[in-house]
């Protein structure tokens, strides 16, 4: 792939992945729009390893707290770091059931305009009322195991592109009271067996193909996605801790609008 597409399809991964607008729906725009040939679903998961790294780096301290939890609860000491890692592992089997009978019917995705512009639309619209009539009461410490199973089966709508894993999970959290900068955190923190279960799978079929320009191709975009996402994860947070999900959900919005139009030709009768 030519290092123009190739960043621009990280860029685009990296800067989509962790906001609420769907990174996949972005990915599937990526070659209809610029008159390139399809990335693929190889490309797609390596530069969602590369946001990987990531949101690992930015969350280090949750990560470390759920590494040292296990080793204390090894000894028989009780923490909240192992609770947490509890409640990923939990939130993750739907989405781990659903993501391999997705892999085995529809190997290579489902890539369609039309239906990214009507998930984007709608998952837009009830993030936007979810947002705005949720509580701001509670934080990751008072998730209940009910909690984590309903976000964790909200999870498996974003196997569908346009719906944005990282948008239905905070619109779930939100809904559940959960504050802003916590109902995102606890996404970032979700996307780490995700993506790591589809980096795996994909990973798996990319040694076996042996193709030495695909490998390269795979750690250059999962290097450039790296850097764009820490850069975008530390913007949706500081936005976060003092503004809504509004401006996300607006966009999603009027994105849908506008490719429902592109889709169904309406494009055509619109003058400017």
């Amino acid at each position: 792939m030519p290092l123009l597409h190739l960043a621009i399809l990280a860029l685009v991964q990296g800067i989509t992945e962790f906001l609420p607008i769907s990174s996949s729906g972005h990915l599937v725009l990526v070659p209809v729009f610029l008159q390139i040939p399809d990335q693929g679903l190889m490309l797609d998961v390596a530069v969602h390893v590369g946001t990987l790294g990531a949101v690992l780096l930015y969350l280090w301290r949750d990560v470390w707290n759920m590494t040292s939890g296990l080793a204390q609860t090894m000894r028989g000491r009780s923490n909240s770091g192992t609770k947490l890692f509890g409640y990923l592992v939990l939130a993750t089997l739907p989405v781990i059931a659903a993501g391999y009978a997705m892999n085995y019917y529809y190997p290579a995705g489902i890539r369609s305009i039309e239906l990214v512009g009507w998930t984007t639309l709608g998952f837009g619209l009830v993030l936007m009322i979810t947002d705005q009539i949720g509580m701001t009461l509670r934080r990751i410490e008072h998730l209940t195991i009910s909690d984590t199973l309903i976000i964790g089966f909200a999870q498996v709508l974003a196997l569908i592109p346009g719906v944005s894993r990282s948008g239905i999970t905070m619109t779930a959290a939100r809904g559940l009271g959960m504050e802003r900068s916590d109902a995102a955190r606890f996404s970032m923190l979700l996307s780490i067996p995700a993506i790591l279960g589809a980096g795996s799978l994909k990973g798996y079929d990319l040694w076996k193909s042996g193709d030495a320009q695909l490998t390269n191709d795979v750690f250059l975009g999962a290097g450039m996605s790296f850097a764009a996402a820490l850069i975008a994860i530390a913007l949706l947070m500081a936005w976060l801790r003092r503004a809504t999900f509004a401006p996300f959900a607006l966009y999603r919005v009027v994105l849908g609008i506008a490719l429902l139009a592109y889709s169904y030709g309406w494009v055509d009768k619109i003058t400017f």
